[in-house]
């Protein structure tokens, strides 16, 4: 049976405040929803007491056919109701009509896993440096080591000096503002003295923790099971760690190139894939031989030979809440992959991860790499300035009244970094949040993606109707669970009291299509695309009403799990205003999977009515 729990997640300095008044800690778990399933057709509360967690240990074993070196290796070419509570998280919630905030490229929504539950009280993660009783590791998952060739090596862990760390300084408030450009905007000379600035961190030896080759391993460790957190994984993917963490990495790594070049106010471009001009790969960083940048062998130090030589033009969508755009909560003891309380951060979700999808290497009988694959991702330039703009959109947020999580949890996350003096630092979330402090700034870009709603296409008088019913069986009670081998259609009802609302209602609660328990390979991509009420899905773009979103997946470390499972959410409040349907007892549901022969499942389909906290 599938349930919804309401908790609250405390922190260790709560639960030990709290000791000297309790004679044990007891947590509330109710289950009050309003939807359309069986599943969810009573409203309980249970009182459930919740252990912390036990010491467990694990071993992994990867079979690997690279050398440790990090050298590029050659490419092979074969290329009722009641309101619905959802778990409380930290996160301040906004009610902002999705056309204002972030979803990104290819309309992909926010994932939440509906299972599990949280430890009976928390630590912030707090990423391991030179401690023997927590040693990096290689790389465990993410690949097929056995039967397809890998092009990176998997020993991922950056190398560690023998000094201690100190803690991260802001910058003095005297120095310069970094200025970061869109690269098809890039002021004069700033190409070459970009190319120059990562020719020099390549011509670095390997005994330099700035080196390309150490900072790309930087990306392996923190992705695919290299470092450990309460003798689990850790991983900053899938969580409320995603933009922190990247803001730092490319914080440390602007720095080092603009030292490499003696530049101070060196700001890293980014690739600005959500305007028009921007959104086709830059010439620079295509062109294997670049005729304006002249080196000893004449190779474009911004070029890489995994790429994907072809890019796919699509629009940004939007985020209803801010859990969805920052991610859930994770924190020390949480199981990397699948966890309680899993939600994915839209922007994530997203355009980053179509941007991840669409750059690596296309060879089918291959593992994507560079950028397709998290293990290799850093050694594409392009991955930096690809980040440089997912940063971007953390900035365009606030901009619109986001906030970030103020839980402790959150603030007191933390990882070690070398500077470009070679020191090893570790930051905070909590430093991260202040540009200003931080001594860097976006030029401003267009963003025609924010007063550019989507349209319906089917509602267009002159656009043909689908009339064959019998394409969309009704969704089973109890549903079944679907396997996407093909395209699957079915209808979905709605809850009663989700039809014709009024403003208020619609603003104080959002009307959301779940899908629940997607079981997925991690070490796999996985995409399918989603359509309500559509007319062709093979004519709905995401520039129109009916195309809701997509699922996707980049390969990724899974740890003791067998596989990966978590869940979605597309907001469907404005989708049925823009097709008239806001009255209709059901809607029609169209998925397409995009990545043939993978075992993709959906435990459950359901409709919700979701509170705007």
């Amino acid at each position: 049976m599938y349930k919804e729990c309401v908790y609250k997640r405390e922190s260790r300095k709560e639960y030990e405040a709290h000791q000297t008044n309790m004679a044990s800690l007891n947590f509330t778990l109710a289950t009050p929803t309003t939807s359309s399933s069986p599943f969810f057709s009573q409203t309980t509360t249970k009182q459930r007491r919740l252990k912390t967690h036990g010491k467990q240990t694990h071993r992994f074993q990867v079979s690997r056919n690279v050398s440790s070196n990090n050298h590029e290796k050659p490419l092979t070419t074969n290329p009722q109701p009641q309101k619905l509570i959802l778990p409380q998280t930290s996160l301040d919630l906004q009610n902002v009509d999705r056309r204002n905030l972030l979803l990104g490229l290819g309309g992909v929504y926010s994932t939440v896993s509906l299972s599990g539950l949280p430890p009976a009280f928390a630590e912030a993660i707090k990423a391991p440096f030179n401690q023997p009783d927590r040693p990096c590791k290689d790389a465990v998952s993410g690949f097929d080591s056995i039967n397809k060739k890998l092009l990176r090596p998997i020993d991922c862990c950056p190398l560690s000096k023998n000094v201690p760390e100190s803690d991260f300084k802001f910058p003095d408030e005297s120095s310069q503002t970094r200025i970061r450009y869109p690269l098809h905007k890039l002021p004069l000379g700033y190409l070459d003295k970009y190319m120059d600035a990562i020719q020099k961190m390549r011509d670095l030896p390997d005994s330099d923790p700035r080196s390309f080759n150490n900072q790309a391993k930087v990306h392996c460790a923190y992705c695919n099971g290299s470092y450990t957190q309460n003798n689990k994984e850790l991983q900053i993917h899938n969580s409320w760690l995603f933009f922190p963490f990247h803001r730092w990495y490319l914080y440390f790594y602007e720095r080092i190139l603009g030292d490499l070049i003696g530049d101070q106010t060196f700001g890293l471009p980014y690739w600005n894939w959500d305007n028009p001009e921007g959104m086709t790969i830059p010439h620079f960083f295509v062109e294997k031989q670049c005729n304006n940048y002249k080196v000893e062998n004449g190779e474009n130090p911004l070029y890489d030979v995994y790429r994907d030589k072809s890019h796919i033009r699509q629009m940004m969508r939007n985020a209803f809440d801010a859990t969805s755009f920052f991610g859930g909560k994770y924190v020390a003891g949480d199981e990397p992959i699948p966890r309680g309380d899993n939600v994915v951060g839209s922007v994530e979700a997203g355009c980053h991860t179509a941007v991840h999808r669409w750059v690596g290497n296309p060879d089918p009988n291959g593992n994507k790499e560079d950028m397709g694959n998290f293990y290799s991702a850093g050694y594409d330039p392009l991955f930096y300035v690809h980040h440089s703009n997912v940063d971007r959109m953390w900035t365009l947020w606030k901009q619109m009244g986001g906030k970030e999580p103020t839980d402790t949890d959150w603030e007191d996350a933390s990882y070690v970094f070398y500077d470009e003096k070679q020191n090893p630092l570790r930051v905070y979330n909590k430093q991260s949040v202040d540009l200003s402090k931080l001594k860097y700034e976006y030029h401003s870009s267009a963003t025609p993606w924010t007063d550019r709603p989507p349209r319906s296409r089917c509602n267009r008088p002159d656009y043909p109707k689908r009339n064959n019913t019998k394409d969309f069986p009704y969704q089973k009670d109890p549903p079944e669970k679907l396997t996407l081998t093909d395209t699957v259609r079915l209808r979905v009802k709605r809850p009663p009291a989700s039809k014709n609302r009024n403003a208020e209602q619609k603003k104080s609660e959002k009307e959301i299509l779940c899908f629940i328990g997607i079981s997925f390979d991690c070490t796999e991509s996985a995409k399918f695309d989603v359509f309500v009420n559509d007319c062709d899905e093979e004519q709905i773009t995401p520039c129109d009403s009916e195309n809701v979103g997509s699922f996707a997946a980049v390969p990724h470390a899974k740890g003791m799990a067998m596989g990966c499972k978590s869940g979605m959410r597309f907001s469907l409040t404005e989708l049925l205003e823009e097709t008239k349907a806001e009255g209709d007892e059901f809607i029609r549901v169209t998925i397409v999977p995009r990545t043939p022969g993978k075992n993709v499942t959906i435990d459950a389909i359901e409709i919700r009515l979701i509170p705007v906290l």
